[in-house]
């Protein structure tokens, strides 16, 4: 049974330590060789952790259904650290990223999407989710 309870709250904690993309929101429409605002929000935990990164890619996917984010990344738009911070009382702390969507990129569906990795806990146990939006290129 105590195993059984452990299990639970590990798995409790390990989605406690998730991110969340705040910006762009579903469907935005941008243009080829654009910048765009990445928001990854990472709301405070009640377990320690240590941010070791992000990747941003987009994967354009215009007529066909999008690769799973987890087998295909797609183009990297950025790689590299991630460090939220407190930018208001009512907001999680969060990051954004400027990134340049590719001009060469299809018009139609396209998936951004961002991995975050974190190590969690005293023990810093590794941690890496896979987040997705879909936009539009237009």
């Amino acid at each position: 049974m105590k195993s059984v309870l452990s299990l639970a709250l590990f798995v409790a904690s390990a989605f406690a330590q998730g991110a969340v993309i705040g910006y762009p929101p579903q469907g935005l429409s941008v243009s080829p060789g654009s910048n765009l605002i990445v928001q990854v929000e990472r709301p405070a935990t009640l377990t320690g952790s240590v941010e070791v990164a992000v990747v941003i890619g987009i994967q354009s996917c215009p007529g066909t259904p999008c690769i799973n984010p987890a087998d295909y990344m797609g183009q990297i738009l950025y790689n590299g650290p991630f460090d939220p911070q407190v930018h208001g009382l009512y907001l999680p702390p969060y990051e954004n990223f400027t990134v340049q969507i590719p001009s060469s990129i299809a018009s139609g569906t396209a998936l951004l999407e961002v991995v975050h990795v974190t190590l969690v806990g005293a023990s810093a146990g590794p941690f890496l989710e896979i987040l997705n939006r879909t936009i539009t290129i237009s």
